[in-house]
């Protein structure tokens, strides 16, 4: 395994973290286990997880992805030896269950955190994010920033809860996950004025066919030291191949839900079958050349992987390994510059 340092921060964290929003949903409790088993005997040792998690959200099993890793921490005793990121939820009509539609405020954060932490089975947290903006701005999928007048929880008030809470020793560090270039800049610049923690990472989609955050966040990750941790390196999977020529496998989660259905369509297809067959090309799996592109940006902190079985894992954990050479790296720009950022 490779590490790398959580931006600002002592912490040393595997440039493949272990996402976990399949856990409760497609994934039971030992299956759960199997795979943080695994990945932490490969050297992992990042997990990130989110308190509306499984995906797709449902009151029914909202917050099991956390307690699944609660109760593998307290079965292995490996608290010491991990590093825990989870999120707080913003805004969310569609799920009432979640603090009566949950917000940024103190109020909601400060339920949020104590709720994480009890699933969990931990007395801190080291990573605590921001889930997605209380206002309405460009994330999960929409592209083309529209204004409209909204009431919304100023980004200063978010942060002076999440201050506290790192004061009291609950959370360690702050992220923030789906968010603008204003936003960032707005917590960057209220921390400074504050003297309160200032963020240390980024959680934002990031793969072949949608490299906007180079665009406006890159740049940031970078002069403001706030790395990326790339989600969606495999575009839900897309990326594999496995859903080309209209394939439906069994299990998989565009199989099973078309609400995932944002990384499937026009140009995004045309590109993926040019990415895969670059694979083939270069004789690695799909599913590596994708991941290694996006572990080895320099701007990138950690990788968020996904899995639904151990086989899977082991592929996704085996691209720490692959180095694009200068000739990859060449022809990967060549499909960008025919198919840039299909799907934001």
């Amino acid at each position: 395994m490779k590490f790398s340092k959580l931006s600002q921060t002592n912490l040393s964290v595997s440039k493949i973290c272990l996402g976990t929003m399949t856990f409760g949903e497609q994934n039971t409790e030992s299956d759960a286990h199997a795979q943080l088993d695994y990945a932490f005997e490969r050297g992992v040792n990042f997990i990130d997880t989110a308190e509306m998690y499984p995906v797709p959200p449902e009151q029914k099993t909202q917050g099991l992805t956390e307690s699944f890793i609660g109760t593998w921490l307290k079965k292995t005793g490996n608290r010491k030896d991990v590093i825990i990121a989870t999120k707080v939820s913003g805004p969310a009509a569609f799920m009432p269950y979640i603090r009566n539609g949950s917000n940024l405020d103190k109020e909601n954060i400060v339920q949020a955190i104590e709720s994480s932490l009890k699933r969990l089975n931990t007395d801190y947290i080291d990573l605590y994010q921001v889930h997605w903006p209380s206002r309405n701005t460009n994330f999960f999928g929409q592209y083309g920033y529209k204004h409209t007048d909204e009431n919304f929880i100023p980004i200063q008030e978010t942060l002076e809860v999440l201050n506290n809470a790192v004061k009291s020793g609950k959370i360690r560090h702050i992220g923030v996950s789906n968010e603008t270039p204003w936003g960032v800049m707005q917590f960057l610049v209220s921390a400074k004025k504050n003297k309160w923690p200032r963020i240390v990472s980024i959680q934002n989609p990031y793969n072949f066919l949608n490299r906007t955050y180079e665009i406006g966040l890159a740049e940031f990750s970078h002069r403001e030291d706030a790395g990326l941790l790339a989600y969606s390196p495999l575009a839900f999977g897309i990326l594999t191949g496995k859903y080309l020529d209209n394939q439906k496998p069994k299990g998989a989660r565009l199989t099973l839900w078309s609400s995932f259905n944002r990384y499937n369509g026009g140009q995004a297809v045309t590109a993926t079958k040019d990415y895969v067959n670059l694979a083939k090309k270069f004789n690695i799996t799909p599913a590596q050349l994708a991941l290694s592109f996006v572990t080895n940006q320099p701007f990138v902190t950690s990788n968020i992987i996904g899995a639904t079985n151990l086989q899977q894992l082991k592929e996704n954990i085996d691209s720490i390994d692959i180095a694009l050479t200068d000739d990859m790296q060449e022809e990967i720009e060549k499909i960008h510059q025919r198919y840039p950022n299909p799907c934001p």
